[in-house]
């Protein structure tokens, strides 16, 4: 007898009907309640990484210096990100954020003291792990959020889109209000802003018990409670392609900062980088609003060879004008990206876990920004100016061969495939 295999294919299965819009999203029940909070408390995110730069090249002079420094802030939330995601997932949220703010802020102004009194480089080190491993998570928080508020429901693909745009519009806002208080106030203001304000908005949020996910560690079946998000084939391709997207983000925080530096016009920094997150959160907008017919798989491999192309030119920019046109199209190509992986991750991993593997996401763009803002200090430091724009050129390039030689494993299990078992007694088993 012949095996019988039945399969769905998710991926060329088109649309029964539009996708609902923004509108009917925020009319979501509850959603305003951890929205706004939400909003606040990750603002003070995209403030980091430049403050510690900017702070820290102030103080030593050098851009490998602070570009070391920020890197062991981001390699440090790449590792411990993922670990909160999971504890988040089993104990509650409000149970893993609350302490963890109370570090972050700690630890960023002891970062914030140690650069002012000119203390060496590893005691910079050793204050910028815990002020990494603390960062809340407040975005993937979120995010399983809005999993839990509309569970099975198409508007779940404009939630991703959503938050991608919430994301980027804090990249907006976050980069340009810590240059202009570096620059302006004091150097060591972005960093004290920032530990400020994550801990009020941080807070803020944690109050919001009533919409969190349901605890999984209590109560649940033991043999799902342990099972890591990183086990699904899907999430480690995806985290890879993430690590790209953070080479983007790191080589261009260090690179701007130099260029801006070279031509006298070291405010302008904030400027050239709300360009670029400018043109990802108007891609964002366009992107969710979108009823996409084209399966997830697909646009993510489009979309990513756009931001591979992009990247690869801006080391090419020789004027302020130039690299602003090529930072507003990067930008543009990467949020179609994170929100095709963010909305491949609903399909991929069970709701259980989901806490846990946007953290692996956001982990792995914090990760690439940090090996990003370390290799683009050193060329910027030892090679020609904007020397540091091919490190995001480097880092697309190979995530996207990752990206392509692994893209079967972005397809989700059907619910309904069955697949014959043995060989002499072939029994019909559904796989989940």
């Amino acid at each position: 007898m012949g095996s019988t295999v039945t399969t769905t294919a998710p991926e060329n299965t088109a649309p029964a009907a539009p996708r609902p819009g923004y509108l009917q999203l925020l009319r979501t029940r509850g959603a305003w309640t951890f929205l706004l909070p939400g909003f606040a408390a990750r603002q003070p995110f995209a403030m980091l990484t430049i403050s510690i730069v900017l702070l820290v090249q102030h103080t030593t002079g050098s851009y490998g210096a602070a570009g070391a420094a920020a890197a062991v802030t981001g390699v440090s939330m790449a590792l411990f990100a993922p670990y909160s995601g999971r504890l988040a997932d089993r104990y509650g949220q409000r149970a893993v954020l609350v302490p963890g703010l109370l570090v972050h802020a700690l630890s960023g102004l002891s970062l914030t003291a140690l650069a002012l009194a000119h203390a060496p480089l590893w005691a910079l080190f050793a204050a910028a792990v815990p002020t990494g491993a603390s960062v809340p998570q407040v975005g993937p928080m979120v995010r399983a959020r809005w999993g839990v508020k509309l569970q099975g429901s198409p508007l779940m693909t404009t939630a991703a889109a959503f938050e991608s745009v919430t994301d980027e519009l804090t990249f907006v806002f976050g980069p340009l209000l810590a240059t202009a208080l570096c620059t302006t106030v004091t150097p060591a203001a972005g960093l004290v802003t920032e530990a400020a304000l994550t801990l009020v908005g941080g807070l803020l949020f944690a109050a919001q018990k009533s919409t969190q996910p349901p605890v999984t560690g209590r109560g649940g079946h033991a043999r799902v409670e342990h099972v890591s998000a990183l086990r699904v084939p899907g999430v480690r391709v995806l985290a890879v392609t993430f690590l790209g997207i953070g080479s983007v983000f790191g080589g261009m925080q260090v690179s701007l900062a130099a260029f801006t530096e070279s031509i006298g016009e070291p405010g302008l920094n904030g400027v050239l980088y709300g360009v670029f997150a400018a043109g990802n959160m108007l891609s964002g907008v366009v992107c969710g609003a979108i009823a996409w017919k084209v399966a997830p798989r697909r646009r993510l491999l489009v979309g990513y060879t756009g931001l591979a192309l992009t990247a690869s030119a801006l080391w090419t920019a020789h004027s302020v004008l130039l690299l602003a046109a090529l930072g507003l199209l990067v930008g543009m190509c990467i949020a179609p990206a994170l929100i095709t992986g963010y909305t491949l991750v609903e399909a991929l991993v069970p709701a259980g876990a989901r806490t846990e593997a946007f953290t692996w996401l956001t982990g792995a763009v914090a990760l690439g920004q940090a090996a990003a803002v370390t290799a683009a200090g050193q060329l910027e430091d030892r090679l020609w100016g904007g020397a540091g724009f091919l490190v995001p050129m480097a880092g697309t390039v190979l995530a996207l061969v990752t990206l392509v030689a692994l893209r079967s494993r972005l397809t989700a299990p059907s619910k309904n495939r069955t697949v014959a078992r043995g060989v002499g007694h072939r029994v019909p088993v559904t796989v989940d």
